[in-house]
């Protein structure tokens, strides 16, 4: 099955030319900012609003 026609999936672009995924990176980079700049690095707090920005 190397013919291209007969896959179930076609070929498809890449997901980073994709609106949601664009603004899921700047609300991810702006809470990376935002942590950095007024929250420590060693508190709790720090990691899980990272964590949840990339979730």
């Amino acid at each position: 099955m190397t013919n291209n026609t007969n896959n179930l999936i076609p070929p498809h672009g890449g997901y980073r030319k994709l609106m949601s995924y664009q603004m899921a990176e700047i609300v991810y980079d702006a809470t990376v900012r935002f942590c950095e700049r007024f929250i420590d690095k060693r508190s709790r707090t720090f990691d899980q609003m990272v964590q949840a920005a990339r979730s």
